[in-house]
């Protein structure tokens, strides 16, 4: 009885100390069950998945999305929601096979690159495309929790797109330059 209660007095002083604590774990029971507060913090996950299953296999029709009023902030994080009504299963699955052509040409970049930190900066900017495309899409199916991540080259906001731009400049310069272009300078 005594160790237990020895357990349990840290856990109850991270809970008192730290506010984060509740709102971190507030986060996670609203991922696991957001039907459990449909007002509150499971609004925007619930309307997401609303916008995905009513898409069907060939959606509504671009510009024809009913979840767009719902969703707050449609247009940012959870555009993806707004991908998938509008165009379906078909339109969703293209734009994944899309970020999935970016991130292979991503990695063969890296593998042909001349040196290794060139190899290194392909590794990275590919990483970024996509872990930012793995981590939106889970977020809008509710397959990870909620954590405000944009959909690469697709999110409304101008600087995370000017930094993709420039980081996808970087990315056709190292292509530039192969392995076996190595000895001819």
């Amino acid at each position: 009885f005594v160790a237990g209660i020895g357990a349990l007095v840290p856990f109850v002083a991270v809970m008192v100390i730290l506010p984060q604590f509740r709102y971190r774990l507030t986060r996670i029971t609203t991922w696991l069950d957001p039907w459990s507060d449909l007002q509150g913090n499971g609004y925007q996950t619930v309307q997401s998945l609303y916008a995905v299953a009513s898409g069907g296999l060939f959606g509504v029709g671009l510009g024809q999305s009913r979840q767009k009023s719902f969703i707050p902030e449609a247009h940012n994080d959870i555009i993806f929601a707004i991908i998938c009504e509008e165009l379906g299963l078909i339109g969703a699955a293209l734009v994944i096979i899309l970020f999935a052509v970016v991130v292979w040409r991503g990695i063969r970049i890296a593998m042909n690159a001349r040196d290794n930190y060139g190899m290194l900066v392909a590794t990275g900017i590919t990483s970024v495309v996509a872990y930012q495309s793995l981590i939106n899409i889970g977020v809008v199916t509710n397959t990870i929790p909620n954590t405000g991540q944009p959909l690469p080259f697709i999110s409304y906001g101008g600087t995370a797109l000017v930094f993709l731009m420039g980081m996808m400049g970087i990315l056709l310069n190292i292509s530039k330059y192969p392995k076996d272009m190595k000895n001819t300078e």
